[in-house]
């Protein structure tokens, strides 16, 4: 199990990278050409933050399962000094987090904003933020943080 959610945990961070840098360009597009919201706006607003909470359940689950994580958290003093496990055993997780709030944050303000352009700016600025956390938080390959695969 914990292999199979590692793989769809992995496979499900490029689909959700892709609805948020579209979402965000939706936002920053509405913003100059003065659009209004469409349906497909919102529509993107929304999946974006549903594929994050799915995300972070998988997320959740692999964190409670995860034998890095396990030993990171009984092993605390030598744990925090090797960057890897206290990436995965606490960097990765709080980083993470931060972004799914700031998603949701961002998903029902813009949601609740009276005017398209304030739909738009609340949506480019909450999810541009995140988008910043997120790219740091992702275990890439040429991460100094943790080392892993593009496509597991």
């Amino acid at each position: 199990m914990f292999e199979t959610l590692t793989l769809y945990h992995s496979w499900l961070r490029w689909l959700i990278l892709a609805f948020l840098l579209y979402s965000i360009y939706l936002a920053w597009r509405g913003i100059k050409t003065q659009s209004p919201f469409s349906k497909t706006d919102n529509f993107f607003r929304h999946w974006t933050a549903t594929l994050f909470h799915i995300q972070l359940i998988i997320g959740i689950i692999l964190y409670v399962k995860s034998p890095t994580v396990s030993y990171f958290w009984g092993n605390f003093s030598q744990g925090i000094q090797h960057i890897e496990i206290a990436f995965f055993g606490l960097i990765h997780f709080l980083l993470m987090i931060t972004v799914v709030v700031m998603i949701t944050i961002g998903s029902a303000l813009a949601k609740r904003r009276q005017t398209d352009p304030e739909k738009f700016k609340t949506m480019l600025r909450w999810f541009g933020i995140a988008l910043i956390i997120l790219l740091i938080a992702i275990p890439w390959p040429f991460s100094p943080f943790a080392h892993r695969p593009l496509f597991r």
